[in-house]
């Protein structure tokens, strides 16, 4: 774990440039939490247009360290959400090239310290779930399933869940003519364009699954339903169903459709 009294900081970056301003952001966190702090670190050096940095990587373990020692459920609940936005973004790509250009030890200190983090901040995914049923919002609710799946490596189901974080719609892509396939209505039916353009357009009805087969819908549904995301749980057997695509007409499972993108 880098220290924050270590210069190796202003070595690292962000998407706008040096992160040395980083380690004082992060001891003022350690003295008193505080979401605004969190928000502009997170829009200013961790995380832009899906991607994460040398910095990010280096700040994470820290990130962990107030999650777990909070007894402010708010704030792990955040924080959970943050540092699962940015190991999705991480996803399976292994040791970033960008830390190699660091001394060797301390590049692999940095990568196995965020690893470490991450598995830690996992644990606390029983805590976050229990406080998400106390909110109303099914979009933060959604934000807490998408990075649970994240945590447990489930990179395309998060990526997924994030894209269509509203559940007002979602979009999937046809594996044989490529077109998209637009689902509304709870994912019930499917259109060949954005119906909100269409009002016309005909719509195909989805056959939902009358049981999950994959072990991720199975986690996802039963996560769903405890914390009490009631349209997701509406939405999943269509979104594990099967329609005739649209545009072609050809029989397409809607799950790998989705997350094939």
């Amino acid at each position: 774990m880098l220290e924050l009294t270590s210069a190796v900081w202003g070595n690292l970056t962000g998407p706008y440039g040096s992160g040395e301003n980083v380690p004082a952001l992060l001891q003022r966190l350690k003295q008193a939490y505080d979401k605004e702090t969190v928000d502009a670190l997170f829009e200013n050096y961790f995380f832009h247009q899906n991607t994460i940095y040398t910095v990010t990587y280096a700040a994470v373990p820290y990130l962990m360290q107030i999650a777990c020692s909070t007894n402010y459920p708010e704030v792990q609940h955040h924080l959970f959400i943050i540092c699962g936005i940015i190991e999705a973004s991480r996803g399976d790509s292994g040791f970033p090239t960008d830390l190699k250009i660091l001394d060797e030890h301390i590049g692999a200190d940095i990568y196995n310290s965020y690893i470490e983090a991450i598995r830690k901040m996992a644990l606390l995914g029983k805590n976050v779930r229990t406080y998400a049923t106390t909110l109303d919002d099914n979009v933060e609710k959604r934000y807490v399933l998408a990075a649970d799946a994240a945590y447990r490596g489930a990179y395309r189901l998060s990526d997924m869940l994030m894209m269509f974080v509203t559940g007002e719609e979602y979009i999937a892509i046809c594996p044989h003519c490529k077109e998209d396939v637009y689902l509304w209505e709870g994912a019930t039916q499917a259109f060949v364009q954005d119906p909100v353009l269409d009002k016309e357009q005909e719509a195909h009805k989805v056959v939902p699954a009358s049981k999950f087969s994959d072990m991720e819908q199975m986690v996802l549904a039963e996560q769903a339903a405890v914390i009490g995301e009631h349209e997701l749980v509406h939405d999943l057997p269509y979104l594990a169903g099967e329609v005739n695509c649209p545009s072609c007409s050809v029989n397409i499972q809607i799950w790998s459709a989705l997350l094939e993108q």
